[in-house]
């Protein structure tokens, strides 16, 4: 996602990237990388090769084996696409184009950055608060949550996340082609990109996710005093639902963490005296981007479905034979 920062050009050397020079006031990658800028180039290709990989399994998994084809997992294939082409897209471009880079010549190749920043990012979100309300309904509603939540709701909430965020995506960026004609930060450019952005991309999708949780987390704990009176057969339906929707509560725990500090600082900028160091801004923009990569590991942690497909796939087995019917356990 992309703030928008005042820049001092005379104090534009503190704010130096270790992998740029400075010429004529533009960034440009250094011919004479540091011993810093290898080092953290080396870590941001491996997080990008995990990112892809990671969601790239999850992918493979949901669309491969049958026993995968349930509405949550395609709201979850919806998230691992989106993640997906985070590492496939935005990684490269925002080491290539940096965001401090960006904040001082931005040109063609940073507009197309930010956009799908910006877009993936916000479809990531979207997803999660459609995961969460596909777990209201299974663990809440269980009894009508089949009629409920089909795979035609499913379709319209997925083509609604993508749809949505292809719209903020476009919008702060159009609203950023008016800056060049300004003197000074134009008052729309800064209330798309530091308010209605961040509040449609974050705030509004959170505070919908976090009531929604509290409302399972009260539900499942209602059941759980009343398990005993259940069948064996219902008590164990209704664990897998709560470990399903504990999953997902992590999830979204893991991405509150990532994403909570890049946007406060971003949505308090324009109210502090003193403007917050780009390295500061690129560092937290970078734990945003890492989110994309910890999701595959948390299922495969928790599911022991997706660490079976997953071994299957690694090992080779799906392209010996035919296991799109297998028995994931």
């Amino acid at each position: 996602m992309e703030p928008e920062v005042t820049v001092n050009r005379t104090n534009v050397v503190t704010d130096i990237h270790p992998c740029y020079e400075i010429d004529n006031y533009s960034y440009a990658l250094t011919t004479s990388p540091s011993i810093v800028c290898v080092l953290l180039y080396v870590f941001l290709a491996l997080l990008c090769v995990f990112t892809i990989c990671g969601n790239l399994l999850v992918t493979i998994s949901i669309i491969y084996f049958k026993q995968l084809h349930t509405p949550t997992n395609s709201l979850i294939l919806s998230l691992a696409v989106a993640d997906l082409l985070v590492g496939i897209i935005v990684f490269p471009l925002s080491m290539a184009f940096s965001l401090s880079s960006c904040l001082y010549h931005e040109g063609l190749f940073c507009k197309v950055r930010g956009s799908f920043d910006i877009s993936l990012s916000t479809c990531s979100i979207l997803n999660l608060c459609c995961i969460s309300v596909d777990r209201y309904y299974a663990v809440c509603q269980p009894l009508t949550y089949q009629t409920k939540i089909t795979h035609h709701v499913v379709v319209i909430m997925i083509v609604m996340s993508w749809g949505v965020s292809a719209l903020i995506g476009t919008g702060v960026i159009i609203s950023g082609l008016n800056s060049e004609s300004c003197e000074e930060r134009c008052f729309i450019n800064v209330l798309m990109a530091n308010t209605v952005g961040p509040i449609l991309s974050f705030y509004l999708p959170v505070i919908i996710m976090l009531c929604i949780y509290l409302k399972i987390f009260l539900v499942a704990q209602r059941q759980a005093r009343s398990i005993q009176t259940t069948t064996k057969s219902g008590a164990t339906a209704s664990k897998m639902e709560r470990k399903a929707t504990k999953t997902l509560a992590i999830v979204m725990g893991v991405f509150l963490l990532c994403w909570s500090p890049f946007f406060f600082c971003i949505t308090f900028l324009p109210f502090t005296s003193s403007p917050v160091p780009i390295p500061v801004i690129e560092t937290l923009n970078w734990l945003t981007l890492a989110n994309s990569m910890l999701n595959p590991f948390i299922y495969a942690f928790f599911y022991s479905w997706f660490r079976s497909a997953f071994r299957m796939i690694i090992s080779g087995k799906i392209f010996q034979s035919d296991l799109a019917n297998a028995n994931l356990h």
